[in-house]
């Protein structure tokens, strides 16, 4: 029997929402609420500082990070933010990439889409701990492209395992 986790995810939120809900819906570990669309808006409008107290307070007892990587994830000003916070506060970092989960919304917008987008750039290759590449210390894995929600749901509570313990090693 594993542990139940509490886990933050860091995600873009206007493209990969719809991805993270598959995601969080998988019942394995517990992960913060999920911030409605309009809440969002409305903490974004607040300002720099509201963004920060709201990820300071999200980020308050979790054990492990994970970044949830679609297309432009890499990119994104408060992933980093996520990214550099998880790891000065010890806690376990890990991505998996989600562009192979399909997006019900981009169905719906064009029906002959496959509802999966491009795969996104590692978003630990930017960072730098002494003359080290963060992504060769935290592990992006690539789910199955051809069932990655199942290859997910299977080992996620592994890989999240997995990433406390490598953070350990760097303390």
């Amino acid at each position: 029997m594993s542990i139940k986790r509490q886990i933050f995810y860091s995600f873009h939120f206007d493209n990969d929402v719809f991805r993270v809900q598959q995601i969080r819906n998988i019942g394995f570990i517990e992960g913060n609420q999920p911030v409605t669309a309009n809440r969002w808006e409305e903490i974004k409008r607040a300002g720099t500082k509201e963004i920060e107290k709201w990820i300071d307070d999200n980020m308050k007892g979790k054990t492990c990070v994970v970044v949830l990587v679609g297309e432009d994830t890499a990119n994104r000003p408060w992933v980093r933010h996520e990214i550099t916070k998880a790891w000065k506060d010890g806690k376990g970092v890990l991505g998996i990439y989600v562009h192979n989960i399909k997006c019900a919304r981009t169905v719906r917008e064009n029906p002959f889409s496959s509802g999966k987008c491009s795969k996104g750039q590692n978003p630990f290759e930017t960072f730098k701990l002494g003359d080290e590449s963060l992504s060769s210390i935290v592990k992006c894995y690539n789910p199955s492209s051809s069932d990655a929600y199942n290859d997910i749901k299977n080992n996620i509570d592994k890989w999240i395992e997995d990433a406390i313990n490598t953070r350990k090693r760097y303390a």
